[in-house]
């Protein structure tokens, strides 16, 4: 063993240490690891960087913008929509959906393209269900890597397994050979992450950690004792508020009925709006309004409106347009002793004040004849756009509490038939390999800016940066482990030492090395180097190599332990506010579960 063999060993011992100490950034450590190998000269320093240049970075990069842009146009809050229907809020069906649909989907795409797509997918339904989102996004990282061992072409290692058996002659596996374990596979892994794995999976960290949580728009009804619900009013021909503007109309002042928003009829077309100071009334308008039932009854009486039911598609648009906001007034805001109708609130923010609390209590008098006063609390509502510009008027007031469903709106939803267009292309492009995957995420992600689905400032924000460098620094030691001869060192070792003990102590052999290899290089290079020494031991104890060859590519895509061993993984962390430890306590268990279901059940389809 040569002295750059045990120096890349011993790095690779301390990197794994400083991971589950969990005393420095992921990411941090991964920069140590570029600068450790660059300055002992075991790597040159394009080598050493040369993981910032990697297609798998630029792919990550690239999945990331396709995501934002779904959920930019509502796609996932749409997908998120249709989940909930059929799973409910219950954490157990929650989990069981979401692990099957994505490892169905990535059987036949990318796992890392599946994550991408689903993590918001994920969030908003941890949102809806009250739970925490490290309950879902680690057993969803693990079934889209089940969901590789599938079909031929669910993950690399497939394609190299099958490519090394047709080198030598024989035939390979086709697109189905893999179905029968992986369904195995995927089975025992949903039955343990609703059991075992459901206990060690954290409860209290994630994208929404215990006391940092946001209130929801239920949460500041009840705040401000505001327990309407929006009503529907429509314009007749005959009624006196045609042709008059919002701010004209007076309804508030007059009936104490807010109206949030109109929907009319636009080229065959219903569109809602909010109802802005200077939106005009017309007959037929449909309004959305608040307010006590009796003032809305007398409204409707005295200007002679209909009263018309909202139904729940028309809820569920009123909230993708406007919800509510909280605010605090400042000791040296302008609206300090000015009544709202002195300051026009409404023709200079365009949000109408549903309510008031001063020193936390509910103020029931006029809101329009109340002087403001530092401290004061208001509830506002009206349209996502003028809540969001809120931001932008913190000489004014602060905002106390953006609710989290504006995490659901998708300000570019009118765009979401072109992103389900440009995602269908995407799978269509990777599923018939008709472009390098790397390429066909690059345009899919460019396609999503130029089409309008997002920004090119929001496409930068959308990538996870942390991500991408612990990835982009962990390459050069797969490179470094090969380049010394570390790796073949290892195998040859193994293989020779276990051999002689019999054809299934050999499949768990394979089985062990090559999940324990994947955990921390890509599991494509240590298929690419045990996949060879896998056919050669078969055919020195003159076996079928076809079940030693399964072996090896379904333990290459066991890689749950540790938060490196995929770029899935990798993607979860951060949203899921997991530490390296956690990968381990769920994702070894799963490991060993696997490596049984793969001795068991590979020689039945694959006899030895």
């Amino acid at each position: 063993m040569t002295g750059e063999i045990l120096f890349v060993l011993a790095l690779l011992l301390i990197t794994i240490v400083l991971f589950v100490s969990d005393r420095l950034r992921l990411d941090v450590i991964a920069v140590m690891v570029i600068l450790a190998l660059s300055l002992s000269g075991i790597l040159t320093p394009a080598e050493a960087v040369a993981g910032f240049g990697n297609t798998v970075v630029l792919l990550i990069a690239g999945l990331f913008v396709v995501g934002e842009g779904l959920f930019r146009t509502g796609i996932a809050f749409a997908l998120g929509n249709w989940m909930s229907r059929v799973a409910g809020t219950g954490e157990t069906r929650l989990l069981v959906l979401l692990m099957l649909v994505v490892a169905g989907l990535s059987a036949f795409m990318s796992s890392t393209g599946a994550v991408a797509i689903f993590i918001p997918v994920a969030l908003n339904l941890a949102a809806r269900a009250g739970i925490n989102p490290s309950r879902l996004l680690l057993p969803m990282a693990y079934a889209s890597l089940i969901g590789g061992m599938l079909t031929l072409i669910g993950t690399p290692p497939n394609l190299v397994v099958s490519t090394q058996l047709n080198q030598y002659g024989l035939a390979p596996f086709n697109f189905f050979s893999f179905t029968p374990i992986g369904l195995l596979v995927l089975a025992v892994g949903v039955v343990y992450l609703l059991t075992i794995g459901q206990r060690l999976l954290p409860t209290g960290r994630g994208a929404q950690q215990a006391g940092q949580r946001r209130l929801s728009i239920e949460d500041l009804i009840h705040a401000y004792h505001q327990e309407d619900r929006l009503h529907g009013l429509r314009i007749p021909a005959h009624a006196v508020l045609r042709g008059q503007t919002v701010a004209e109309a007076l309804l508030r002042s007059r009936y104490g009925v807010t109206v949030l928003g109109l929907e009319r009829r636009h080229r065959g077309h219903l569109n809602l709006t909010p109802a802005l100071a200077g939106s005009r009334y017309r007959e037929d308008d449909l309004l959305y309004v608040m307010g006590r039932p009796l003032d809305i009854q007398r409204l409707a009486e005295a200007e002679g409106l209909e009263r018309a039911r909202l139904d729940a598609h028309q809820l569920q648009q009123a909230a993708q347009e406007f919800g509510l906001v909280e605010v605090l007034v400042g000791p040296r805001s302008p609206l300090v002793n000015r009544t709202l109708k002195e300051a026009r609130f409404r023709d200079n923010y365009n949000l109408n004040v549903l309510g008031l609390l001063r020193r936390g209590e509910t103020v029931d008098d006029t809101l329009n004849e109340i002087r403001l006063a530092p401290g004061d609390c208001l509830l506002l509502g009206g349209g996502w756009r003028q809540i969001r510009q809120l931001q932008q008027s913190q000489d004014d007031f602060l905002v106390l509490s953006l609710p989290r469903e504006l995490d659901e709106i998708a300000p570019n939803r009118r765009h979401a038939p072109r992103a389900l267009l440009i995602l269908a292309g995407l799978l269509v492009v990777m599923g018939l390999n008709l472009l390098p995957a790397v390429s066909a995420v690059l345009l899919a992600a460019l396609a999503m800016v130029l089409a309008g689905c997002l920004s090119m400032n929001r496409a930068y924000g959308a990538i996870n940066w942390q991500s991408l460098v612990l990835i982009a620094g962990m390459l050069p030691m797969a490179t470094a482990l090969e380049k010394t001869g570390a790796v073949t060192l290892i195998v040859d070792g193994l293989v020779g030492s276990i051999g002689a003990l019999g054809p299934t102590a050999l499949m768990a052999g394979l089985f062990l090395l090559t999940s324990v290899f994947s955990q921390f290089i890509s599991n494509t290079a240590t298929t690419v180097l045990v996949a060879p020494i896998a056919i050669g031991a078969a055919q020195g104890l003159a076996l079928s190599p076809y079940p030693f060859m399964m072996t090896v590519a379904i333990a290459a895509s066991t890689a749950f332990a540790t938060p490196v061993a995929s770029p899935v993984n990798t993607l979860v962390l951060g949203p899921g506010g997991y530490r390296f430890n956690d990968f381990v306590k769920v994702g070894v268990p799963l490991q060993c579960l696997s490596l049984i279901v793969t001795l068991l059940a590979v020689p039945v389809f694959f006899p030895l």
